[in-house]
């Protein structure tokens, strides 16, 4: 890579510490690629066509350091723009170092093991869904509503396919019949309901989000569809009878509990009943962006971590039934999302703001590059409630085992 920066007129490059600042993060990278400084000036990095665009609107930018949280924070405060092929941006914007920060570590941390976890999804649901339906729903898919991955059979399959694809997987994998009784997890704007309510399965919608309620008491008064829709977290739910399945669709990202999680879905099943469940994934728990944290997510959001679901069902009583890697069809649905999201930019903008557009904008394309390129995983799983609870190991028990895997 040629790093040697050429002005655009010619002439030297006026000032050098942003161009050293740049020159730094470029280190390493064979990517054309074009920055407009602060000043108006152009430098070009690399040979051929430029790859991508980013122009500085303040020097502030490179004063900061160019960590990841450090880059897409000034993206959103509007200090920068990016132009161009974003994969190829966001290529480079993962090399660089994450700078996780003492106090957002111990804030997670404090919610974590201090707070009670309903009181931590409240907060966190409340934050993310505050925008009203008309926000979400300018991006997800137009018919179900789904604020998940779906299911593609081709890479050019519309958005809305997908969606009725993966609804239909859930009701074949679940088993469900006419007069059986779900719970739909998480609710968002009941897609759940969309799809099983026609075919006479009663649905039990939990939500924590206030417009998501009305959405779905709406939707059942409209179509009187059989079922229910609850102002309620699922750790707190009861029910005199247990269900036939559970379904939840992009939500357990939310609930890092496990243990509470799964103790609590094997008294709600039936013997026998089925639990299907998606989400995005990583390798390690908790290993969330600073920057999802801090503009997306807040509390104690965290991607699936699959190993560990995997044993929580075993030690409380589920067996596995199938496994599924999704990483491609949740890239297809993040890109299709993006595309949509930055399609209704000016009607976003106008009625919430830039610095909100951006962070979704953000959010959205770099989700389509993690999956397309194994930053993160998704999945898909079902597993049966036996009649058997499991170990349910205390701590003593889980100290053993925690011993064992280090030999």
């Amino acid at each position: 890579m040629d790093l040697a920066p050429q002005s655009a007129t010619g002439s030297r490059v006026s000032d050098r510490r942003a161009v050293a600042a740049v020159n730094r993060v470029l280190q390493g990278f064979d990517v054309p690629c074009k920055i407009v400084l602060a000043n108006g000036e152009t430098v070009r990095f690399g040979t051929g066509a430029p790859k991508f665009t980013v122009t500085l609107h303040s020097n502030r930018v490179l004063a900061k350091g160019l960590d990841e949280f450090a880059l897409g924070e000034a993206f959103v405060n509007g200090e920068l723009d990016i132009e161009g092929d974003m994969m190829t941006f966001f290529d480079v914007r993962h090399q660089l170092k994450q700078k996780l920060g003492l106090m957002p570590w111990l804030q997670f941390w404090s919610k974590l093991l201090f707070l009670a976890p309903t009181r931590v999804n409240r907060a966190a649901i409340k934050h993310h869904y505050e925008f009203g339906d008309e926000f979400f729903l300018c991006f997800i898919d137009s018919a179900y509503h789904l604020y998940s991955h779906g299911f593609f059979a081709s890479d050019d399959e519309t958005l809305e396919m997908a969606s009725e694809r993966k609804l239909e997987t859930v009701y074949r994998w679940t088993a469900l019949q006419p007069g059986m009784r779900v719970l739909d997890i998480g609710a968002g704007w009941g897609g759940v309901t969309r799809y099983l309510g026609p075919r006479g399965v009663h649905v039990t919608s939990l939500t924590l989000a206030q417009d998501s309620y009305e959405h779905i008491q709406n939707l059942l008064k409209e179509h009187r569809y059989p079922g229910q829709v609850l102002l309620e977290d699922f750790l707190e739910h009861r029910s005199d009878k247990p269900y036939d399945a559970i379904v939840i669709l992009g939500v357990i990202e939310h609930i890092p509990y496990y243990r509470k999680f799964f103790r609590q879905a094997w008294d709600l099943l039936k013997p026998g009943g089925l639990i299907y469940m998606d989400a995005s994934a990583d390798l390690e728990k908790y290993g969330v962006s600073r920057y999802i944290r801090h503009f997306i997510y807040p509390g104690t959001h965290s991607y699936m971590c699959l190993q560990d679901v995997l044993q929580e069902q075993l030690f409380h009583g589920f067996m596995p039934r199938q496994v599924v890697q999704d990483n491609h069809d949740y890239m297809l649905t993040m890109r299709h999302w993006a595309e949509r999201f930055e399609a209704n930019r000016e009607m976003i903008c106008r009625r919430w703001g830039d610095a909100l557009y951006r962070a979704f904008w953000l959010y959205l394309w770099s989700g389509a590059y993690a999956f397309g390129h194994d930053v993160l995983q998704a999945y898909h799983l079902v597993a049966e409630r036996t009649e058997n609870p499991g170990p349910r190991p205390g701590a003593l028990r889980r100290a053993r085992y925690f011993l064992r895997q280090q030999v």
